[in-house]
């Protein structure tokens, strides 16, 4: 797909850019997150370069993430970019791991702000990310998606393993205070997550 040529920066330590990969004829969003680690690239979509180096700035990549098997997307070229690893559950990449790997779980915390929340019965190694500074931000894999004309909602159970078992994990999330939530497809809600979950999930009762 061709680089996105700009982002948004949508709080202090969060930033977004999207694109439309017209491969599977859809927007795929990217989102850039500052911890005291270094800065995080979740599920890289290529960025123009002069882009690139606005979004990074002075601060330190500290690794890649990647929330879903079906989001590999640009992240060993930016891993090899910026030599760092790439974080994923290890199901994400069933035929050929990249170089340099590091596997990560539900529960795990890749540093010591930023957790991993697994999200079982979407598809293979989804993941969610919990960071709680600054009230809070959730970055979902494919689980959840907010793009018309589906709105906030689940993913479409055409594309889950197993929809009840996948509903009743997100519920994990709701230990998560959230102001923000942060979508591999689809815009960020900037206030009021949590709640909005919360209502999405109570809906499903």
């Amino acid at each position: 797909m061709r680089p996105a040529s700009d982002f948004d920066r949508i709080a202090s330590n969060v930033a977004i850019w999207h694109g439309y990969d017209p491969a599977v004829k859809a927007d795929l969003y990217s989102t850039r997150l500052l911890t005291s680690a270094g800065a995080w690239l979740i599920d890289p979509i290529p960025l123009e370069s002069e882009a690139l180096d606005e979004l990074v700035g002075s601060a330190r990549v500290a690794g890649i993430i990647v929330t879903s098997s079906n989001h590999g997307r640009a992240s060993s070229r930016f891993a090899e970019q910026f030599s760092v690893p790439i974080f994923a559950p290890s199901e994400t990449f069933p035929d050929k791991t990249p170089g340099e790997f590091r596997s990560v779980a539900d529960s795990d915390e890749i540093c010591d702000e930023l957790s991993v929340i697994g999200i079982e019965g979407a598809g293979p190694g989804e993941i969610a990310l919990y960071h709680p500074a600054d009230h809070g931000t959730l970055i979902v894999g494919d689980a959840l998606i907010n793009f018309e004309p589906y709105g906030f909602t689940f993913l479409p159970t055409k594309y889950c393993s197993n929809e009840k078992e996948m509903r009743q994990s997100l519920r994990k999330l709701l230990a998560c205070r959230a102001q923000r939530m942060l979508f591999a497809h689809g815009i960020p809600i900037l206030s009021g997550a949590s709640d909005r979950l919360q209502c999405l999930l109570d809906g499903d009762l």
